[in-house]
């Protein structure tokens, strides 16, 4: 069996870290072959680049391979330029065609910053996610957070706490489910994947004493799941989930709100934790971190999430085929 094609890596905001990573990352030795979207104005000065008419194209070792997409404007570091938001999304999109056309494998996104693409193009998308969604023909998908040791997908995620039990319908946590099952069968190679799904309330609701909602419908609809043959368990308090005896149980767990989830796996893997869309017909990872504006141009920023980012997706290319 051939290797997955190459990783199309869009540059992110250039005045974030997202072109400095993929250079040092390219000088490094990546993880997978890879070519870089983006202008190589915005690229670090004595960044080693050559342009490619074609993701698969070699380049020598330690070269980052370039195929430009000129901006409107070049790039000061930590300070968003509007004029370069429309390339940025255009980056997205030429990655997302590239993988559609089968040129490349997966979608590794830099950081964005989604009020810089909002003044600069009018983007009506919450973020990277809900965007892709739209390319991908408005695709039902979630958020999955990923390292070594731990997966997580949160059910409900960029809300306010109190919005939350008024958005977590059994019909939003069973896609939740579904879609976390079905992926990590299809993209982490799991034929039998388990499932823990965290309670909403403290001590998963204590018998309806703190909350009714793991009465309602959480704990029924795992029984109807368990009851179709899913390994699947909870709905588990969830203070005693992520210990590492615990996280030994299951494959991934499903936590209801966004630092339910965050939490944990910042804490087991604070620099190395992977962003990953799942239900796409295509795969896409990123880091999990941000532009880092504070930082950027200051040769100080971690490559560690980036890069385990294009490992994963490269993991997932090859479970795919």
């Amino acid at each position: 069996m051939a290797a997955p094609a190459p990783l199309a890596v869009t540059c992110g905001d250039p005045a974030g870290i997202g072109p400095e990573l993929a250079a040092r990352i390219a000088a490094d030795g990546p993880p997978a072959p890879m070519a870089w979207i983006g202008d190589p104005r915005h690229l670090p000065g004595g960044t080693r680049w050559q342009v490619v008419d074609h993701p698969a194209q070699a380049v020598p070792e330690g070269t980052l391979a370039v195929l430009p997409l000129p901006f409107a404007a070049t790039a000061q570091p930590g300070q968003p330029t509007p004029e370069n938001a429309a390339g940025t999304i255009a980056a997205i999109e030429r990655a997302v065609a590239l993988v559609q056309g089968g040129d490349c494998s997966a979608v590794v996104t830099a950081p964005i910053n989604k009020k810089a693409l909002k003044d600069g193009a009018g983007f009506a998308f919450p973020g990277h996610t809900e965007f892709l969604a739209h390319l991908a023909g408005d695709a039902d998908v979630v958020m999955m957070l990923a390292c070594p040791e731990l997966r997580v997908v949160p059910a409900t995620i960029h809300i306010a706490l109190a919005d939350v039990p008024g958005v977590l319908t059994p019909d939003l946590l069973a896609r939740t489910i579904e879609i976390t099952h079905a992926a990590l069968k299809r993209d982490f190679g799991l034929t039998e994947p388990r499932l823990a799904v965290a309670g909403l309330n403290p001590h998963a609701g204590e018998g309806g004493a703190m909350g009714r909602e793991e009465l309602d419908f959480i704990a029924p609809l795992i029984a109807r799941y368990r009851d179709a043959g899913m390994r699947i368990a909870g709905p588990l308090p969830a203070d005693t989930m992520f210990h590492a005896a615990a996280r030994a149980r299951y494959d991934a767990a499903i936590c209801m709100y966004h630092d339910q989830a965050l939490i944990p796996i910042k804490t087991v893997d604070f620099a190395g934790g992977v962003n990953v869309t799942l239900g796409l017909p295509f795969i896409r990872t990123s880091p999990d971190h941000g532009t880092a504006y504070d930082i950027a141009g200051q040769g100080v920023a971690d490559p560690t999430s980036m890069r385990a980012a294009m490992a994963m997706a490269w993991e997932m290319a090859a479970s795919r085929r």
